[in-house]
């Protein structure tokens, strides 16, 4: 089989191939049904509502990848855009108030993962501990109040190139090709790979598992705080319940995407796709007048389904080796 054949044949055998029919065809039967979801104001609304998922989920991958998870990023983003916004409305520059809220989302991500590290304990753990630390702290800081500051920084939520296209969904695309080049093209990027397939092999390679975990949660951080800042942009209010249940979406997409939740497979591409998906499942069901209530057992059956076709796919390849050999 030549080149072409191969890459024909690797393009449809990917999952992201698969969800991108997938996403062609309930957009089709939606469109066929109600018009209005092919209007550009709608399809525009959908690549708002994708964006912040996006980063969130591109941070998620890297940490799968590596056979780490986060769930505390729901509470980080809620503490973190307090933080600005709280800052914000004392009238501290916009610079200084991002740098700050992204300090923060930086380091409840090191909390997380210097505590895993430390104990010995799984990443799922301690972040899931820390979710009511972080809450908590959000709380006594805003005393469970909203902090608004409309009007004071809409630029980033607001701004359509080309009367069309949102800025923050082109910043959720640079960070996902950023986080592409990461996996794809460098160093680290292997390095997420190899502890993420076999810690003890990759230990016994000579790599620092504990320093490069570290940098995992911080690439994740630093993801989390750019989302908790283009969401206080996008709706110019923050709580400590701001980012509640992005987590579980986020991981959700990646899963969907293709990234087993064992670790050591996956691509960014696939994430991105994982995405698509869910923004347009859940447009498809607001267009359709589907209980907004059905939309959590439309994803936690997606992603039932996506873990077992991956649970499959995993075995139908292990099953290959063994004849093989």
């Amino acid at each position: 089989m030549g080149r072409v054949g191969k890459a024909r044949a690797n393009i449809l055998g990917s999952q992201w191939f698969l969800l991108l029919l997938v996403v062609i065809i309930i957009s089709c039967v939606t469109g066929a049904i109600n018009p209005r979801f092919f209007r550009v104001n709608n399809i525009v609304n959908i690549f708002e509502q994708i964006s912040t998922l996006g980063v969130v989920a591109s941070g998620a991958t890297i940490l799968i990848i590596s056979g780490n998870f986060d769930i505390s990023v729901g509470a980080n983003i809620g503490l973190s855009s307090c933080v600005m916004a709280m800052l914000m409305k004392a009238n501290v520059p916009y610079a200084q108030a991002i740098a700050a809220g992204l300090a923060v989302s930086l380091a409840c991500a090191l909390f997380v993962g210097t505590n895993s590290i430390l104990f010995k304990a799984p990443s799922f753990i301690i972040s899931l501990a820390t979710t009511g630390v972080f809450k908590g702290i959000a709380l006594f800081m805003t005393q469970a109040t909203l902090q608004t500051i409309y009007g004071k920084f809409e630029g980033l939520g607001s701004t359509r190139f080309f009367g069309v296209l949102p800025l923050i969904f082109l910043l959720s695309l640079a960070v996902y090709a950023a986080m592409g080049f990461l996996l794809g093209r460098t160093r680290l990027g292997r390095r997420v790979y190899a502890i993420g397939s076999n810690e003890r092999a990759a230990f016994l390679s000579g790599i620092g598992i504990n320093a490069n975990k570290l940098a995992f949660f911080a690439i994740n951080g630093l993801l989390v705080g750019i989302a908790a800042t283009m969401l206080l942009s996008r709706i110019g209010a923050a709580q400590p319940s701001t980012g509640a249940g992005i987590e579980l979406q986020a991981i959700g997409a990646v899963v969907i995407g293709g990234t087993p939740m064992t670790g050591g497979k996956g691509r960014i591409v696939g994430t991105f796709f994982g995405v698509l998906l869910m923004g347009v499942i859940s447009n498809a069901l607001n267009m359709l007048q589907v209980s907004p209530y059905f939309q959590d057992v439309t994803f936690g059956l997606l992603i039932i389904l996506s873990v077992a076709v991956s649970a499959l796919s995993q075995k139908r390849g292990r099953s290959g080796r063994v004849g093989s050999i």
